[in-house]
């Protein structure tokens, strides 16, 4: 991939993800986000299109391509719906993306298949209710007892993990104490509907409101010794590789909002009149937009560095860093000043802006806060500490 260029493949799958959501999002999923519904028909259909298989072996019925196909996909989504493309992203990213990297041979065979052809959702148990940013103070605790992992504690905070279809949670957990005395972290595999394993709150949110996301409860939940992911001991660090991948996908899903802002504004600009002008006469209104669409590109180009870098096999986590913070951003701007082009109506739930607006501050937040992004930033340039 050129870093900067788009080939055939890729131009197409954009193209066929853009027209799916034009077409099949659009029209429907603003009376979803407003019951904070969850769009099992939409999802089952990104399923068939493959999407859910993007980036995974043809093996596992995955569609062969690369990371960068999602990132792309996940744009297009978000340019219509944050709610759409989360789950995609959390789906991909979060739900199989652990099993590929560091599962078994047996556990990609059993639940690769089902999630990269969207048939089900699986989903990642890592944020806890006192932990937040600070993710290795996991309190979650998993003892082996006759064979079996013993998981007790609670996540929060967790996309996909309550659906009708979610097939499996992997959540981090403590499984026993280092030499030094720090906590040893693993990754634990836990079907869903085991026993002990409970949903607790579904939260109300401030946006992405059709996309699921739930409290979960662990009391005494068994599973087998071999639902381990990857090296006992090495859970947090694997999922702290999740992650840097996954702030390319948020990145990419951020400058999608970002562009929903901008193609939504250019339109209400030609249709709008005030003051006897369509307001997209008016000065202020285009610095505004313009400085909207420059946003939009310069985040574009810095997803798509992080990616050409990750496929390149070379070292990308500063550049998904500077990537995510660099987007979200863009995308909470753009979401304000496109309200701000639509005025009233910006405020109401009639315009997608209005749903943009909502969506757009947890990119700031979700997979590592901006001041995260910062601090990663910072320690990759080597700065005293």
């Amino acid at each position: 991939m050129n870093r900067h260029e788009l080939s055939t493949e890729h131009a197409d799958l954009r193209a066929a993800v853009e027209e799916f959501a034009r077409t099949e999002v659009a029209p429907v999923i603003g009376d979803f986000y407003e019951r904070s519904a969850f769009p099992y028909d939409i999802v089952a259909k990104m399923g068939r299109m493959g999407l859910f298989g993007l980036p995974f072996p043809e093996e596992h019925e995955g569609m062969g391509g690369d990371y960068f196909a999602l990132c792309l996909a996940l744009e297009e989504l978000a340019r219509v719906d944050s709610s759409v493309a989360i789950t995609l992203e959390a789906g991909v990213s979060l739900g199989a993306m652990p099993i590929h990297r560091f599962g078994t041979p047996e556990q990609k065979k059993t639940y690769l298949p089902d999630l990269c052809s969207g048939r089900a959702l699986g989903a990642f148990g890592l944020t806890e209710p006192d932990g937040g940013s600070d993710a290795g103070a996991t309190r979650t605790t998993a003892r082996l007892e006759n064979g079996e992992w013993v998981i007790n504690g609670t996540k929060s905070f967790i996309t996909n993990s309550g659906t009708d279809v979610t097939s499996l949670v992997t959540v981090t957990a403590v499984t026993g104490r280092r030499s030094d005395g720090r906590p040893e972290i693993s990754a634990i595999l836990v079907p869903a509907r085991t026993p002990g394993f409970t949903l607790g709150q579904k939260y109300s949110k401030v946006g992405w409101n059709a996309s699921d996301t739930n409290e979960l409860v662990f009391e005494d939940c068994r599973v087998p010794e071999a639902n381990l992911v990857g090296e006992r001991g090495r859970g947090y660090a694997q999922f702290l590789r999740i992650l840097d991948e996954g702030r390319i996908a948020i990145a990419a899903l951020s400058v999608g909002l970002a562009q929903g802002c901008v193609d939504e504004s250019v339109r209400y600009a030609h249709e709008r009149e005030a003051f006897g002008h369509h307001i997209g006469e008016y000065q202020a209104i285009q610095f505004k937009i313009a400085e909207m669409e420059s946003r939009t590109h310069t985040a574009r180009l810095a997803y798509y560095d992080a990616a050409s870098r990750m496929l390149a096999g070379e070292p990308f986590k500063k550049e998904a860093a500077i990537a995510k913070l660099v987007a979200s951003n863009a995308a909470m701007d753009n979401s304000r000043d496109a309200t701000q082009v639509f005025g009233g109506y910006g405020f109401m739930t009639d315009y997608p802006v209005g749903r943009f607006y909502r969506d757009a501050k947890i990119l700031e937040i979700g997979e590592g806060t901006s001041e995260v992004q910062k601090m990663l930033i910072a320690r990759e340039l080597n700065l005293p500490t």
